[in-house]
């Protein structure tokens, strides 16, 4: 049974989430935490709130052994783009795009 926890618009890039996210996919859930937990990322403290709903979902939800689980799948899709505006020289402006993304993580027992 396939049990997934979501984080919505969170503002971390997507290209550098799925930095992060490909470290963990197909690993056991302690191992997975353990790697989030050691990793300077920004984008590695977001994944593991995400990383511990999915583990509470499954196991108070659905009475899945936490010791059974493992990352089955996890990805990061992109969210909306927020569009600022920079002063440059001249009067003109430049575009700043602050990116945000949807991450999502799959956990089921083996």
């Amino acid at each position: 049974m396939e049990v997934k926890a979501q984080a919505k618009t969170i503002r971390v890039p997507a290209r550098k989430a799925r930095l992060i996210l490909d470290l963990i996919r197909g690993k056991d859930i302690k191992e997975a935490a353990a790697i989030l937990k050691h990793m300077p990322n920004f984008a590695a403290g977001y994944t593991a709130k995400v990383l511990k709903s999915a583990v509470a979902n499954a196991t108070s939800n659905h009475g899945l052994n936490e010791d059974k689980l493992y990352v089955k799948s996890c990805y990061a899709n992109e969210s909306i783009t927020m569009k600022r505006w920079m002063p440059r020289a001249k009067g003109q402006a430049s575009p700043i795009h602050k990116r945000t993304s949807h991450i999502t993580v799959i956990v089921e027992e083996r």
